[in-house]
Order: C-alpha cells, then sequence, then structure tokens
C-alpha cells in the first residue's frame, strides 16, 4: 500500500531551487481575494526548512513596518508560483530562531562571498523517472548528431557529377547591359 502512495506523492513533486537556512528568498505566490487572484511576492530571511518529501516546508521571516513578519510555507505547493535566492547566507546553523530576538543591523545574515555556479529552475512538476536529468542524452540525439557531422565533414567541391549546384545564378550576364540599356533609353527621351 506504501507503494502507491510513494508514487502519488512522487507525482506531486515540483524542482525548486536549492535554499538553506540564511537565504534571503523572493517568494511568488498566489493569493485569493474573493473572485480575484493575484501573485504576491514574500521576500526575507529562511529560518527553517524542515521535513521531506511532499510534506517540506519552510519559514520566512521579514520586517515589515518595525514587526517581525513569520510565513511558512509547503515546498511543493502549487500555489507558489516561483522561488527565487536573492542572496545566500554566511551561517552555520540549520534553524535560526535567535534572530527573532535581535532588532535591526543585529539581525542582518552575512553573505556568502563564493556560491558556486547557480542553478536556474523552471516551474513545473517532476516525476521521478519521468524526465531525463539535464545532461543525460534524449532518445535518438546520439544518432542525429552522428549524422549532422559527417554531412558537415563532406566539402562542397567534391559533388558527384550528376549532382545539381546547391545554389543558382541569380541574374545572366547578358541581363545585367539589357538592365542598364532600358534605363537610359527613358532618360534619352526625357533630353530630346
Amino acid at each position: 500500500m506504501s507503494g502507491v502512495i510513494d508514487s502519488i506523492e512522487r507525482a506531486q513533486l515540483r524542482r525548486v531551487p536549492s535554499f538553506q537556512a540564511g537565504d534571503r528568498v523572493r517568494v511568488h505566490f498566489q493569493v485569493v481575494e474573493g473572485t480575484r487572484r493575484r501573485t504576491q511576492v514574500f521576500e526575507g530571511i529562511v529560518l527553517k526548512r524542515q521535513g521531506s518529501g511532499v510534506r517540506e516546508t519552510f519559514t520566512v521571516r521579514k520586517q515589515s513596518f518595525g514587526v517581525g513578519v513569520e510565513r511558512t510555507f509547503p515546498v511543493h505547493s502549487p500555489k507558489i508560483e516561483r522561488i527565487e535566492v536573492a542572496a545566500r547566507g554566511d551561517v552555520r546553523r540549520a534553524k535560526l530562531y535567535y534572530l527573532r530576538e535581535r532588532v535591526g543591523r543585529a539581525s542582518r545574515v552575512r553573505e556568502r562571498r563564493w556560491t558556486g555556479a547557480e542553478e536556474v529552475i523552471e516551474p513545473g512538476l517532476v516525476e521521478a523517472g519521468a524526465m531525463p536529468a539535464d545532461d543525460a542524452p534524449r532518445p535518438g540525439e546520439d544518432e542525429l548528431g552522428d549524422q549532422v557531422v559527417a554531412e558537415a565533414d563532406v566539402p562542397a567541391d567534391s559533388q558527384a557529377e550528376g549532382d545539381e549546384p546547391a545554389q543558382e545564378p541569380a541574374e545572366q550576364p547578358g541581363d545585367e547591359q539589357g538592365d542598364a540599356d532600358v534605363e537610359a533609353k527613358p532618360a534619352d527621351d526625357q533630353a530630346s
């Protein structure tokens, strides 16, 4: 029975950027107000990330008009449009509860200098095994690549005698003189 539940939960997982406690993130989520639906952005420092799988959540804290505001989001919620990592924090803890007592400049988190290559994540669902890894070749991609390389290696001069040339000449040499005569005649007519 647990295999069925696992497969259903795996189908609901989404691709999210890698972030951890101490990072400053922008969470774009949908808010429903009556019949209208709009996107709201909540930007703050991640205090914690807990849970695993579909039940994983993260808590973001920000100062709003001098008042600390915390909000907990499910990582894989369909209401979250995207998560942007604005800055990486240099912290040594998994839970940053100590920021709750700090005010002003003391509540800032130092930014990491070097974070490595950024991972760009597009919104969408991911099922295990449904999509190949980004580095893995797609089916048929190897054969197509070999054909393109083989065609590029053949020089244009080595065409067979029966083959037609790739480009046809645009104009015949005699046409250029004929065009010049036609243009010159109206000028002569105007002079007389």
